[in-house]
């Protein structure tokens, strides 16, 4: 009988990055053989065709749509392929390790943080909300609020100059107009209309409404703008020449718990995480439910990704789940991740990769997942002393953490220059 080590299965190795094409030929190859070994193959192939890789390139490998992390025979025996048929496998240029950029220390902890360009917004525990540049300056510190600042959102991710919004346990949201650059930060509408502390909040693509939830269970749909629109929402604080009073567009009922994570889908639907075990997808123009997926834990994040038109959401559990609200009933739940060992606490898509993202848990770990690899993130960011409460991936050169350890950690992405 042969043994195992010896045994030989043809495969192809292609790939959809031109730059990086070897002849596209079946080749032998032990069925034992691992990534690492694939990796020698593709850049000695590289070599023998051509006199521009020099330099040995990292590469991960795609069999049958998922990434290669066993030796080869046992990634196809799980799937139960043939080896008598030539395997295709796809190889992709790997992502590199992010690289420990800076760490933002903070008086509490961390619970909101938003970066776009270069600079970083977070929100605190102790109702602070905060400019700091991807460099560790801090720019300002706004003490508005009353109680904890639980997250924050650039109110138009192409234009700095139009501000950001903060909402609170103090029950209110605030709108800040910002000069970019500078430390000339003031609020210009507080939103009322929550009956209980508001944990999550979401800006339309087109950056003309607001989404938050809440401890109340309701769903609120306010204006962003600061013009009098008619809107019977509309007044102005007695005593004050600036800060106006916003009351919600609409008000959404039908959650039983803590609306825990609020995302756009597009300028007309809204997607709600809730710790009643249910994500929700509303009809913002209606304002009644599309679509429901019904949980076995609570939910206490998620993060929509447009590239790909599907959801994360992490439970009460220690799991990640990928969503596919377009598939048939039954079949939503597409991809489950598990490596965090306690509650996942904050996940976020790249808005730049339709296959990565990241995630923070409770037991102080950022992993930074590819889809397709489900049993084990490609990093374990390092850094948090204790529980990690928000990610953020909004801009592509930083992946950014915040946390009970009083701290903000950004790594940076070597991927981009």
């Amino acid at each position: 009988m042969q043994n195992t080590s010896e045994c030989q299965l043809q495969v192809r190795l292609i790939t959809k990055q031109d730059i990086y094409a070897v002849p596209d030929v079946p080749l032998s190859v032990p069925q034992i053989i691992e990534s690492k070994s694939l990796n020698d193959l593709v850049n000695q192939l590289l070599n023998e065709s051509s006199s521009d890789f020099l330099k040995p390139k990292d590469f991960d490998f795609l069999v049958i749509g998922e990434l290669l992390r066993v030796p080869l025979i046992e990634h196809l025996q799980e799937r139960n392929i043939s080896t008598e048929v030539t395997v295709d496998i796809e190889y992709i240029e790997r992502t590199p390790a992010p690289d420990p950029e800076n760490s933002l220390l903070h008086d509490d902890w961390v619970c909101g943080i938003r970066t776009l360009d270069k600079w970083i917004l977070t929100g605190c525990y102790d109702y602070s909300v905060n400019i700091w540049t991807t460099h560790g300056k801090i720019v300002t510190s706004l003490k508005e609020h009353k109680n904890i600042v639980k997250a924050v959102s650039w109110l138009d991710e192409t234009d700095l100059s139009k501000g950001f919004v903060s909402v609170s346990h103090d029950l209110t949201g605030i709108l800040w107009s910002w000069e970019p650059g500078t430390d000339n930060v003031s609020p210009k509408a507080v939103l009322r209309g929550h009956e209980r502390g508001i944990d999550s909040v979401g800006v339309s693509p087109n950056s003309s409404r607001l989404a938050t939830g809440g401890w109340d269970t309701n769903l609120k749909l306010w204006s962003t703008s600061l013009e009098d629109e008619g809107e019977p929402a509309y007044k102005k604080i007695r005593g004050t020449n600036s800060l106006i009073t916003k009351t919600p567009l609409n008000t959404l009922k039908g959650h039983k718990e803590t609306i825990s994570s609020v995302n756009w889908v597009d300028n007309y639907v809204v997607c709600t995480a809730s710790m009643d075990h249910t994500i929700k997808f509303w009809d913002a123009e209606l304002c009644g439910i599309k679509n429901e997926i019904v949980g076995q834990k609570a939910y206490l994040s998620s993060s929509w990704s447009p590239l790909s038109n599907t959801l994360l959401a992490s439970s009460a559990d220690r799991h990640i789940r990928l969503y596919d609200p377009r598939s048939p009933e039954g079949t939503l739940c597409k991809t489950t991740f598990t490596s965090h060992t306690l509650w996942v606490s904050a996940v976020t898509w790249s808005k730049y990769d339709q296959h990565l993202f990241l995630s923070g848990g409770y037991d102080s770990g950022v992993k930074l997942w590819d889809t397709r690899s489900p049993k084990a993130p490609l990093y374990n960011l390092q850094g948090h002393q204790g529980q990690v409460l928000s990610v953020d991936w909004s801009n592509n050169k930083y992946l950014v953490s915040g946390g009970s350890d009083n701290s903000v950690h950004i790594f940076k992405n070597k991927h981009v220059n």
